[in-house]
């Protein structure tokens, strides 16, 4: 471990073993004090937790051990070549983020809390056990259904979908996006289960070949607060709309923010864990605060 010693406390990078063996770079960010909660940070596919570590600075000023983790195949948890990696794209969810609310409920203490963003939001419903999560605050999650996008936007992915994806991974054997200044690499896997499911306008659970989703859903009786932002392209707030339903055992509140009559900067998709988007910040910790 390395210590970083900070005005909020300090930060310390571990290894994280999921159940299948895997090892995961991880980040625990810790307060100055006794830990009044603990958070997780489910990352958005193919980010690596280091876009996350200013969130998780400003949350353990507030009282809070967080948890950043790099899912198999992304960041410091990627091996040396992502060809012939072998991974299923709910692996990040049912054994990477698994582990992180594991370690992060060692002992069951404190209330334990899962911060999403897209893809990490989805994952609750995928944990092996989401009971583990006492309450969610989540951004930017839905069905990556192309229709649910701006017509602009639904050109442009489609276009992503059916003619460069499959020309990059036929020539690389991995999604190389970032060769086109998209960001982080995905395993051929995690690439085409994500495409399959963003055929559907209820995204997996229309999958025939997951028959099993909404009776691993119903397993989630926390309490979900579930912002979208109007200028978010990919995931705007019909998109939202069409999947938290799916969570149909817990308390939800959707959220929609406009981010210009909130005197706030664009937030699109990514915005809200950027440090102008820090009055949302405080409105998701405060939330959670009143869930301990």
């Amino acid at each position: 471990m390395s210590p970083d010693d900070r005005s909020a406390g300090r930060s310390e990078q571990f290894t994280l073993t999921a159940a299948d063996g895997y090892d995961l770079a991880a980040v625990r960010f810790s307060p100055s004090g006794t830990p009044s909660g603990r958070i997780v940070v489910g990352g958005a596919t193919g980010v690596p937790q280091g876009f996350y570590r200013r969130f998780a600075e400003h949350a353990a000023t507030r009282g809070y051990e967080v948890t950043t983790v790099d899912y198999r195949g992304i960041g410091q948890s990627a091996p040396s070549t992502l060809k012939g990696f072998a991974m299923d794209y709910r692996d990040w969810a049912r054994l990477d983020l698994a582990a992180a609310v594991d370690s992060a409920g060692d002992g069951g203490r404190m209330p334990v809390h899962l911060v999403g963003h897209s893809y990490g939001g989805q994952a609750l419903g995928l944990l092996p056990h989401p009971e583990r999560v006492d309450a969610m605050y989540t951004f930017g999650t839905g069905s990556g259904w192309t229709g649910w996008m701006p017509r602009s936007e639904q050109v442009r992915v489609r276009i992503m979908w059916n003619v460069v994806g499959p020309l990059l991974t036929r020539a690389t054997g991995y999604l190389a996006w970032s060769r086109l200044g998209f960001g982080e690499d995905l395993p051929l896997g995690a690439y085409r289960q994500w495409k399959r499911w963003c055929q559907y306008p209820e995204y997996f659970f229309e999958d025939p070949d997951f028959p099993e989703a909404q009776a691993l859903y119903d397993r989630v009786t926390a309490p979900i607060v579930a912002v979208s932002s109007t200028d978010d392209r990919w995931i705007p707030p019909a998109a939202r709309d069409a999947f938290m339903p799916h969570y149909r055992n817990s308390v939800r509140t959707l959220v929609d923010i406009d981010p210009r009559s909130s005197g706030l900067p664009p937030l699109g998709h990514m915005g809200f864990f950027r440090t102008s988007a820090m009055p949302l910040w405080t409105d998701a910790l405060d939330w959670l605060s009143a869930q301990s």
